[in-house]
C-alpha cells in the first residue's frame, strides 16, 4: 500500500506546485499567500509519504485530497484534478491493502520457502 499511496502523493506534489503557479497568475491572492498554502500542501504531501505506515497517515491523506478538491475555488481545474487524485488515492489505499494481504498470505504459506 505504501508504494501506491506514495506514488499518488508525489504526483500530487507536482500538481499542487503547478496549481500554485496558475493561482499566482489568475487569482487576486498575493504570491505570498499562494505559496504559503501551496508550499504547506506540497510539504505535507511529501511528509505523508513517510507517515503512511503510522496510525492516521491514510486519514491525513484523505484530508489532503479534500484540500485538493477545495483548491478548485481558486483554480477551477483543480476540481477535476482533485477528484481524479481522490480516485487514485482511494484505489491506492484499496488495492494496496489487497496486495499487502496477498503478500502476507504468500509469505505465511509453507510453499513460500
Amino acid at each position: 500500500m505504501r508504494t501506491l499511496c506514495a506514488s499518488t502523493l508525489i504526483g500530487e506534489f507536482f500538481v499542487i506546485g503547478f496549481a500554485g503557479l496558475v493561482a499566482m497568475q489568475t487569482s487576486d491572492l498575493s504570491a505570498g499567500t499562494v505559496w504559503a498554502v501551496s508550499g504547506t500542501a506540497m510539504v505535507l504531501s511529501v511528509l505523508l509519504c513517510g507517515m503512511l505506515g503510522r496510525p492516521g497517515g491514510v486519514q491525513l491523506g484523505w484530508l489532503l485530497q479534500i484540500g485538493l478538491v477545495a483548491s478548485g475555488f481558486v483554480v477551477p481545474m483543480m476540481f477535476i484534478l482533485g477528484v481524479v487524485f481522490g480516485g487514485l488515492w482511494w484505489a491506492s489505499v484499496h488495492f494496496g491493502r489487497k496486495v499487502d494481504e496477498a503478500k502476507a498470505r504468500f509469505a505465511a504459506s509453507p510453499d513460500a520457502a
